[in-house]
């Protein structure tokens, strides 16, 4: 997603609240491709990372304008910087105008109805109209289903972790790998994820297995990797629907909204579900343009074979000494973010 391209750059302090409980601290706010990035201004290290479609101003007309990442979310950001102020209400408009209005969709299946008819003889192909629903639907939808689908796994997986300083240090290692314009919102799960998943909104849940048993930062930073390029290869959204069923799918084309209920069972179907087979160039290319080795990742993840030994012997990182991915510190910190 590409917010508003005069903003790409815009910086500007604020106050963030990571807790109601919590002093304010003064933040660097940075306004980016598809997430608001809050940095500590002294190191400039990541502290948290939000979803520009999922944020929500709770202050409307009121100074110091105060948004949150999502409308449940604890924490808060305090900004008085009119420009930031005006970007954030502008990218929220956009949002806003691109969710699906029940008329103008309904115009549109008329019409797409009719030419189907035309062309195929008949409209209702599944296959067609869960591709149609997920390539209209917007951002900021994208993300509320997204959190809906995560709801469906939580019960599997327990609740994210969320110790403090495994959070800074994971905010920290995603925008290593990612950069600030293409972060995307990285969970660590405590159980039921063996490598990796993916959701819509550009979530990627991590296992915290894999962490806890890897032995640096390279084998699950290669697994995020490896679940971004998924998420690049297939649109998350076409599983999620495919669960949801085509009267819901329908329902979420002609109204905007899944119907409550409509993805139960998600959970069960995405944890059981193999990882999609990365090609090898594609996975490759990202590696080295992230500057991380394959070889602790394939040894970690792989099952030992011909595919994992020719990836190990094309890694073109190989015999050579990348910069560490982050201070021994920080990698303890994200080690224990499940609390130990």
């Amino acid at each position: 997603m590409t917010a508003l391209t005069q903003y790409n750059r815009l910086e500007c302090t604020g106050l963030w609240r990571d807790d109601p409980a919590d002093q304010r601290r003064e933040v660097i706010v940075h306004l980016g491709e598809a997430t608001l990035v809050l940095s500590d201004p002294r190191t400039s290290a990541a502290l948290s990372h939000w979803s520009l479609p999922a944020v929500a101003r709770i202050s409307p007309g009121i100074a110091p304008a105060i948004y949150s990442p999502a409308p449940d979310s604890r924490e808060t950001l305090e900004l008085d910087d009119p420009d930031m102020i005006a970007a954030l209400d502008k990218v929220r408009a956009v949002l806003a105008a691109a969710v699906p209005r029940p008329g103008r969709l309904r115009a549109a299946l008329v019409a797409g109805v009719t030419t189907a008819l035309v062309v195929f003889g008949i409209f209702w192909v599944p296959r067609a109209l869960i591709a149609h629903t997920a390539s209209v639907l917007p951002p900021a939808k994208q993300a509320e289903i997204g959190q809906t689908a995560l709801e469906e796994v939580i019960p599997l997986t327990g609740a994210p972790c969320s110790e403090r300083a495994g959070l800074v240090a994971l905010a920290a290692l995603s925008e290593r790998l990612f950069g600030p314009k293409d972060t995307p919102i990285v969970y660590v799960m405590r159980d039921g994820i063996d490598t990796g998943a993916h959701l819509p909104g550009r979530l990627i849940l991590a296992s915290n297995r894999l962490l806890t048993e890897a032995k640096g930062p390279e084998a699950f930073a290669g697994a995020l990797l490896a679940e971004a390029e998924r998420a690049a290869q297939t649109d998350p959204v076409t599983g999620v629907l495919w669960q949801a069923g085509l009267v819901s799918t329908f329902r979420l084309l002609t109204s905007g909204d899944l119907p409550k209920d409509s993805l139960s069972g998600y959970g069960e179907v995405l944890l059981a579900k193999a990882p999609m087979m990365v090609p090898q160039d594609r996975l490759l290319a990202r590696f080295s343009a992230a500057g991380v080795p394959v070889g602790p990742y394939a040894a970690a993840v792989l099952a030992a074979g011909p595919d994992r030994d020719a990836l190990i012997a094309a890694d073109p990182l190989a015999g050579t000494a990348p910069a560490p991915l982050m201070p021994d510190a920080d990698w303890l910190a994200l080690q224990a973010i499940c609390g130990g």
